[in-house]
Order: C-alpha cells, then sequence, then structure tokens
C-alpha cells in the first residue's frame, strides 16, 4: 500500500472534524437565542439557522478540499460566499491511521456521493429536545452506504456544566464502527422506536404488527440509529415516505459497520447514487439483528401503500 491515505479515508477524516464543527455551529446558534425560524412546507417541516450554517459550513469545508466529489445537502441554499469562519480545515489524525478496506482503496474523488443533513431534527432542535438533534454526513460509492459520521452536538446536555458536551460517532463496512459502545437489547425483547411528529395510521398499524413490547417516539433518523446501536431500541420502523437519502446514507454506514440492516419497508436496499429521488418512498425499517423477523411482519396493507422504488 502507499503511504498516501486513500482518498476515501481522508474524505471520512475531514467529515468527522468538519461534522464537529457544525455541532459547535448548532450549539452556538441555540445559545444566541435567536433561531431564525422558517417554515419549508410546514410547521413540521422547518428550517432555522443553524441549518442554513451548518450546511454552508459543511459543503464549503468538504468541497474546498475535495472539488471532485458530489455533495448532496437538504437545504436548498442561494449560491452565495460562505464566511470564512465557517470553513474547517482539519481532520482526524486517528482515522487517517486506520486501513481502508481494500475495496476501497482505489476509490477516486468524482466516483464519491456525500449526503449532508446539518442538523436532522430540526422540530426538535426549536422545541428544546435537544438529545434528538445529529448533524449527518454519509459517503456512498456506486450507490453504496460506504461511510458515515453522526455528530450530536448536545450529548449529555443534561448532565449541565461540567460535562464533555457533544460527541462525533463514525463507521464503515468492513472497517467498523466508532465513538460508541456497541450494546444489544436483550434477545427476547422487541422494542420499537418510531416517528413522534409524522405518524399516521399505516405507521402505527405497522409499528404494532411488529408485536412490540415497548414503543419508543423520538425525532431524528440519526437519533433512532442511535437508539438501535446503543441498546435501545431493536428495530426503527417508519412505514411512510417522509425521510430523505440524506437522513439515511450515514446511519445506514454504521449500522451495516456492526452487522446491523436498513431497508425499505418491502426488504430493498436504498441507493445513493447522485441521481436518484431523494424521498425514500417506501418508508423505513432498521435493525440491528433479526432484520428477516421485522421484515416478515410488515401488513399487507402497509406494503400497498408503499410503493418500491
Amino acid at each position: 500500500m502507499s503511504g498516501s491515505p486513500a482518498v476515501v479515508m481522508r474524505l471520512v477524516a475531514s467529515a468527522h472534524t468538519v461534522a464537529e464543527k457544525a455541532g459547535a455551529i448548532v450549539r452556538k446558534v441555540l445559545h444566541s437565542g435567536d433561531l431564525g425560524i422558517v417554515e419549508k412546507t410546514g410547521a413540521n417541516d422547518l428550517q432555522t439557522l443553524a441549518d442554513r450554517l451548518a450546511q454552508q459550513s459543511i459543503c464549503a469545508s468538504l468541497s474546498r478540499r475535495f472539488p471532485k466529489i458530489t455533495i448532496i445537502g437538504e437545504e436548498e441554499l442561494p449560491a452565495e460566499e460562505v464566511r470564512e469562519d465557517l470553513i474547517e480545515s482539519g481532520h482526524s489524525e486517528e482515522i487517517l491511521q486506520k486501513t481502508c478496506p481494500a475495496e476501497y482503496r482505489e476509490l477516486k474523488e468524482e466516483e464519491l456521493v456525500v449526503w449532508v443533513d446539518p442538523l436532522d431534527g430540526t422540530k426538535e432542535y426549536t422545541e428544546g429536545l435537544l438529545d434528538n438533534v445529529t448533524v449527518l454526513i454519509g459517503i456512498a460509492y456506486a450507490g453504496k452506504a460506504i461511510a458515515g459520521v453522526i455528530n450530536q452536538p448536545f450529548y449529555n446536555y443534561q448532565l449541565g456544566a461540567g460535562s464533555a458536551l457533544g460527541r462525533t460517532m463514525w463507521g464503515m463496512p468492513g472497517l467498523g464502527a466508532f465513538g460508541f459502545q456497541l450494546q444489544e437489547v436483550p434477545g427476547d425483547k422487541r422494542i420499537v422506536t418510531t416517528t413522534r411528529s409524522h405518524s399516521n395510521k399505516v405507521v402505527t398499524d405497522c409499528v404494532d404488527a411488529m408485536e412490540p413490547h415497548e414503543v419508543i417516539k423520538v425525532g431524528g433518523a440519526g437519533n433512532k440509529i442511535i437508539q438501535l446501536v446503543e441498546g435501545r431500541a431493536s428495530a426503527y420502523v417508519f412505514a411512510s415516505p417522509g425521510c430523505k437519502k440524506w437522513d439515511t446514507c450515514a446511519p445506514e454506514a454504521i449500522l451495516h459497520a456492526v452487522g446491523g440492516k436498513l431497508t425499505d419497508m418491502h426488504g430493498n436496499a436504498y441507493r445513493y447514487h447522485a441521481n436518484v429521488k431523494h424521498m425514500n418512498s417506501a418508508g423505513v425499517l432498521a435493525t440491528l439483528r433479526n432484520h428477516e423477523y421485522y421484515a416478515s411482519r410488515v401488513p399487507q396493507s402497509v406494503l400497498q401503500a408503499l410503493k418500491s422504488d
């Protein structure tokens, strides 16, 4: 292997530091007291100043270092000069020390697509449910999620002053996942996590069909995947087209890195090519283990309501 790290490892190492910078921006806007909230399509689809600044920071920082990658961000922002103080040029040295999986060593910049959700859980952010909030940077190659970075800007916020605020986790199938302690729900318990603000009869019918012992309703797709990998939930069940590719790319890569699985409700994988439609039209089913059990419980009525891509 040559002395210089593979392009994809350099990209992940940069994305790690860039996500931390975005997390700091998200915290700073909250502490300023002026969130700059605007409704995009309605009261459940909000955008704040933190969404806008974090996306500018992520996209400008990564495109400056990797000009040939394709970056797709959630927010539609006007083309404008990004303030220099939003640019992050650092990288994680620890990630560069890792050995790149052989299948990704020769990847070129222009083959990589980066999916960015600068603030996942915006509604929760505006309501003060801060542990629901994440920054998501997913990296895809040939339509597959191959690396993901999740920053939780307010991790530990309930502990108050004196505790380290925020954390960043990352993962890559074939290499592993880092920044958290992998745990599983005890094998005989079915704990389902689902949406707290985008529910309807199809969503609840599908959750009920899993015969869960417990249902946890939380915000943010990134946050729900964290519930899975830290042993607080065994399945993320969302039988609705509300989720987008930037919500699932980074979490899917981390979940796959620890042996989990994310599909639509029909059990089909999502694709992350640059030209795919952004909506995950057929819902999201994600598990750390026993994916087949949960997929087999999806009611026929739900499958008919949600057309696969």
